[in-house]
Parts: C-alpha cells; sequence; structure tokens
C-alpha cells in the first residue's frame, strides 16, 4: 500500500444492526465509501403482502460519485438480495468470489435488471490498491462455499468485517478458513472488527459438519419409505451431504424448486459440488422407482423450505405431496418469527402421515459461529475497537459481554443504531452523525411506495374488513338518485346480518338527507359524517372496526 495519511474514518451501518438479513455496512475513508454487502430481509408476519425487505440507500444516492467500490462477502440472499436495487441506482463495480458472483448475477436476473453491471472477481489472496485504502480477503467457513471476510486497510489500521462464519475443525477443503491469515491480520494492528453476532447467545462450540454428515446418513439408513429432505436453497454444504447420504444409500435425488434448482446448477456447473451422475434423476422419473430409492431435496418459492412443505401436507403441491410412510427431514432452522409456522407445518406432516425428523436429530448446524469462536475470532484478530454486528440486538449484547470477556474495555465496544455514523479519531470510537435509515418495502415491482400508512390500512382490512358505502345524489335537486347500498367485505356475512345492514343502510340515508338539508353542502363533510356516525354505530353494535370507505356519485 502507498504511504498515505487518512484523515477520516467513518463506518455506517444501513442494515444488520438489530435484526437478522439486511445486511450492508459502509466503510467511508476521508472522501471515499465502500459498500461492504448489500442484503434483503425476508418480511416479519405484520408486514402484510411485502415479498422483501431492502436497506434504505438515500445517503448512497447522495454521495453517489464517492461510492468506489461493492465488495460481497458470500452468495447468501440477506448478503446479496438487495444488489440488484443498489445498482439500479449507482453505477459501482461489484468485487466478489466466483461462486458469490454468479449467484448475484443470477439474483440480479430473478429480479429483472437488465442495467450495466461490472463484476470482477477475486480470490482469497486478492489485494486491491485503491486511492485512499488497500482491501484484502480472506476465507471463511460457512454454509457456503467461496465465503471471505474483508479487510479495508487504513493508515490507522484496518477496518475488519467477518461476513458469516465458524470455525469447524472438520471443515473439508471447500469450507476450511485461513486462520493463519487472520492471526497475521490481527498481528499487523486492527483498528476496529465488526464480527457476526447470530449465535453469540449459544455457549461452546457450534455442532461440526461431520456429525451433522453422520447423522443425515443414518437417518437415511433407517428410513423404510421416499424420503423428503428440506433445505435452504443457498445452504450448499447441507446439499452436498444430502447427496452423499443418497449416494451411500442407494437412493436417487429428484430436486425440486425453482430456487433451489438454480443455486444447485450453478454450485454443480462450477464445480462446488461434487456428485455422481446417477444419484440425480428427475421429478417426472420418481415413479419409476420404488418408495425406498427415493430422496426429493426440495426447498420454497423463497429458497426456504417450510411454506412448501406445507403444502405437500395438505395435498396441494404441484410436484410432491406427502404420502404415508414418508420420512421428512428438515435440515433448516425456521427464520426469525416463523417459528410457529414450522410447528404447525410438522403437525400437518404428521397428520398426512410422515415421520418427521426435525430439532431433536443433529440433521442440521447453524453455519454461525458460537460463543468460543467468536472468543477465537476476537483474539485471532486483537482489534482496538469493536462493533458486534449481523444480529438481533440480544445477540449484541451478548456478543458485547464476549468482548468484555475478552478484555476489551467498556469504551471501545460500540453498538450503533441503523443509520448512526460511528467516527474513529484520536484513539475514540463515537457516534457523530446520523444518515437515512431504515426499511424499504418491495411489493410487486414497486420499490418503497407502501409505507406505514399504507401496511396499517392493510392491518386494519385484515383485522375487522371493510365496509363500501355507495351513493348516488343530484345536486341540482339535492335528492338520493339512487342507494345507499353498503358492500361488506370481511366484516360481517350479510345474509345472516340483515338487520345490521339495514338499519346502517336507513343511518346513511338519513345522514345524506340531513347533509343536503343545509343550505350550503360539502362532498367532504357528508364523507366523513358518514364515516363518523357509521363507525360509532357498527363499533356500538359489533365491537369491530372495519374500514369505511363512502363513495358520493352525481348524476
Amino acid at each position: 500500500m502507498r504511504d498515505r495519511q487518512n484523515n477520516s474514518i467513518k463506518i455506517i451501518v444501513l442494515g444488520g444492526i438489530g435484526e437478522i438479513g439486511k445486511n450492508m455496512y459502509l466503510v467511508e475513508v476521508d472522501r471515499d465509501i465502500f459498500v461492504i454487502d448489500a442484503g434483503l430481509m425476508f418480511p416479519a408476519e405484520e408486514m402484510l403482502g411485502i415479498d422483501i425487505v431492502i436497506p434504505d440507500i438515500t445517503y448512497l444516492k447522495e454521495n453517489r460519485e464517492r461510492v468506489k467500490a461493492v465488495f460481497l462477502t458470500h452468495g447468501h440472499e440477506d448478503h446479496i438480495g438487495a444488489l440488484s436495487y443498489l445498482l439500479r441506482e449507482i453505477d459501482v463495480p461489484v468485487y466478489g468470489t466466483k461462486l458469490t458472483l454468479a449467484l448475484a448475477n443470477a439474483k440480479l436476473k430473478e429480479q429483472d435488471y437488465t442495467g450495466r453491471t461490472e463484476f470482477i472477481e477475486i480470490v482469497s489472496n486478492t489485494i486491491l490498491d485503491m486511492d485512499s485504502v488497500e482491501v484484502s480477503f480472506f476465507r471463511t467457513n460457512h454454509s457456503i462455499p467461496d465465503s471471505v471476510g474483508v479487510c479495508v486497510q487504513t493508515s490507522e489500521g484496518a477496518i475488519v468485517y467477518t461476513g458469516d462464519f465458524k470455525f469447524d475443525q472438520a471443515a473439508t477443503k471447500l469450507y476450511k478458513p485461513e486462520i493463519g491469515k487472520m492471526a497475521a491480520i490481527g498481528d499487523k494492528g486492527v483498528l476496529c472488527l465488526l464480527s457476526d453476532s447470530t449465535e453469540a447467545e449459544r455457549p461452546g462450540y457450534t455442532t461440526s459438519e461431520a456429525i451433522v454428515e453422520r447423522e443425515l446418513s443414518n437417518a437415511f439408513y433407517n428410513a423404510q419409505g421416499r424420503i423428503i429432505a428440506a433445505c435452504f436453497a443457498s445452504d450448499i454444504n447441507r446439499i452436498q451431504h444430502i447427496f452423499d447420504a443418497a449416494k451411500e444409500n442407494n437412493r436417487k435425488v429428484a430436486v425440486v424448486g425453482k430456487s433451489l434448482e438454480r443455486i444447485y446448477h450453478i454450485a454443480l456447473d462450477l464445480g462446488y459440488l461434487d456428485i455422481a451422475d446417477d444419484v440425480m434423476i428427475s421429478v417426472n422419473e420418481i415413479k419409476n422407482y420404488n418408495d425406498h430409492e427415493i430422496v426429493v431435496l426440495m426447498t420454497g418459492s423463497q429458497g426456504e423450505p417450510i411454506e412448501a412443505l406445507q403444502k405437500m401436507a395438505k395435498q396441494v403441491h404441484k410436484h410432491v405431496n406427502i404420502q404415508p410412510g414418508d420420512t421428512v427431514l428438515i435440515a433448516a432452522s425456521p427464520l426469525a418469527g416463523s417459528e410457529v409456522f414450522l410447528y404447525k407445518t410438522v403437525d400437518l406432516l404428521f397428520r398426512a402421515g410422515a415421520n418427521v425428523i426435525s430439532g431433536k436429530r443433529t440433521i442440521h448446524a447453524s453455519s454461525h459461529a458460537s460463543q468460543e469462536e467468536l472468543k477465537f475470532m476476537l483474539n485471532l484478530m486483537k482489534p482496538k475497537f469493536f462493533i458486534p454486528v449481523h444480529g438481533e440486538y440480544r445477540m449484541l449484547k451478548a456478543h458485547r459481554k464476549i468482548a468484555l470477556d475478552y478484555g476489551l474495555s467498556d469504551e471501545h465496544i460500540l453498538i450503533p443504531d441503523r443509520g448512526d455514523v460511528v467516527e474513529i479519531s484520536d484513539d475514540k470510537i463515537a457516534i457523530s452523525a446520523k444518515v437515512p435509515s431504515g426499511n424499504v418495502l418491495i411489493d410487486g415491482i414497486g420499490v418503497g411506495d407502501v409505507g406505514n400508512i399504507v401496511l396499517r390500512d392493510r392491518r386494519l382490512l385484515s383485522q375487522d374488513g371493510i365496509l363500501i358505502v355507495v351513493v348516488s345524489l343530484t345536486r341540482k335537486e339535492r335528492k338520493i338518485a339512487a342507494g345507499p347500498e353498503i358492500i361488506s367485505r370481511g366484516f360481517v356475512y350479510v345474509r345472516e346480518s340483515e338487520k345490521l345492514m339495514d338499519e346502517s343502510t336507513k343511518l346513511v340515508r338519513d345522514i345524506v338527507e340531513k347533509n343536503l338539508a343545509k343550505e350550503s353542502f360539502e362532498w367532504s363533510s357528508l364523507k366523513q359524517g358518514i364515516r363518523d356516525d357509521l363507525f360509532r354505530y357498527l363499533f356500538d353494535k359489533t365491537k369491530r372496526r372495519p374500514m369505511i370507505l363512502p363513495i358520493i356519485m352525481e348524476v
């Protein structure tokens, strides 16, 4: 790296703090801005109708000429899923490993991005000499190959972002972390470490993939009928284990799910999956084999399997449905907030006649570091300052405690909120400003056009329904020409509530005639009068609060 003194070092988190997913971190050195990851988050239960959630990139749009590069740590959607929305606004080169860029490119096509993209492939030994900094990488152990951490070398020391990681002592070649390189970075001097906090509450070490592989093989051996193996589409390590177990137990594998098929073929073509030719069959070939010879490897439309499993249990899946004697292996953790949905799905699977193996046996392991591995990372990096990232707030606090136990002082640890500008200067770390941040909701092709007001209306509609009141008036004669007609959706069943609807219609007629009798007649006051009086009447009779939508027409 050229000898250069950096005058300003800032870190801004636009996503990944206080939440699982939506990872986007900015390292701002002097005037240059470097973006690390651009991820999405799947919507919470209260985000009715929303497809995905991405970070607010207003700050990047306002400073687009200063954005020099995007670095992707690995190919999971919570790290690459918002890339197309970023590239729609900012023309910037994207750096990543071979598999990560291939998955990112496929995601761009899926999201109908047709703009210019400058993808630059790196390996873990790549060193990039930028104007203000030097950027290097180190290989990490995660559930997907080609995962790396990012090291931004400044004149004051390195800003290191670990990406998602764990330390599995039995990791195979594709997944081995570069522990020596991490130690060398730490010896050279780490100014600030941003480290994965997902499993910071879990004591000890994360279960080794070698144990998972053995347990999967045993489960395959003991299964009598078909095996339905469910996993996340981008969990390539688990996909490899399922194919290996099928090979050992003389079973054929059919892949079901568009996202799984896409990622499977990319990984296979690039050499990141090792699968024998005679193991793979198409879904249409399942009927040609006995049940004990079949494995269905599946996931859902969003890359997670639980919703698709529920369809199979209800016998409404397009390709494969549960039949008595099936063994369902759920080799995936539920997404945050969807635990109840998982339990209901397992119940439905049992009702359909399947034997379900989920959680009680070690057929799945987390791909994130537990407490002892987080301590190991701190020991390797020996950071001066520490920011726990990638986790809900309780996880960040647990990681903070680990850093305190490691020996960092309280004033050297900072948990910012999204949008906080963390500035490092004069041997201090502090929040100096705030930039726009939050959730941008994607609904269909709409980006950010659904906000809190629309979500509030959707919640109201989902709770107590809607009443549409239609009245036609003759303004000249000041009379009701037609109506009032009341249409109910999701409020009451009209045929069983005729008296209520008749009384409501009479009330609306009285309100309209009272307004028409006034000297000065205003449409807005008539609509508000209908809304207020009808709302009070219906709440008094039903204790429900439907949305009331008056439509007044003039003829």
